[in-house]
């Protein structure tokens, strides 16, 4: 009875599940999307391809550029697809909060913030890897949410 009472929606807010991104049809799923949105936000804030592999995690040149030519279908794994999903979530924070030209800059310009310690967040992002990304996403959420 008490597990019943625990799983019933709150009135006025939809239940969401998260996406189990471990299997394989998820992956396969989100992947053309994932994909296609990463080039777009690597495109709008001007990140060169060797930083842009970085952020994936290390991928090779080879399956990085038939990533980026369309020639892949092979799905991205849960790692690469949480980064997107960071970065998706980083992109739309600094959209909401600054206009697109200082949004699409912020990511490349140091930052003063103790969390960076002078760096730019891209910096940080790459030398952090997942658990940086998803600091620079609390950080943005948080200062949305004000």
């Amino acid at each position: 009875m008490l597990v019943a009472v625990l799983f019933q929606p709150i009135s006025g807010f939809g239940v969401e599940l998260t996406p189990n991104l471990s299997e394989k049809q998820v992956q396969r799923t989100l992947s053309p999307a994932a994909r296609k949105a990463f080039f777009k936000i690597a495109d709008a804030w001007r990140i060169r391809d060797e930083q842009a592999r970085l952020l994936l995690g290390g991928i090779s040149n080879g399956a990085f550029y038939q990533m980026k030519a369309g020639g892949t279908r092979t799905p991205l794994d849960q790692d690469r697809l949480m980064r997107i999903s960071l970065l998706l979530g980083i992109f739309k924070s600094l959209n909401t909060l600054y206009s697109a030209k200082l949004a699409d800059a912020w990511i490349s310009q140091p930052n003063s913030n103790p969390v960076f310690g002078g760096e730019t967040p891209l910096a940080y992002m790459i030398r952090g890897g997942q658990p940086a990304m998803m600091r620079v996403r609390q950080l943005l959420d948080a200062r949305s949410a004000e």
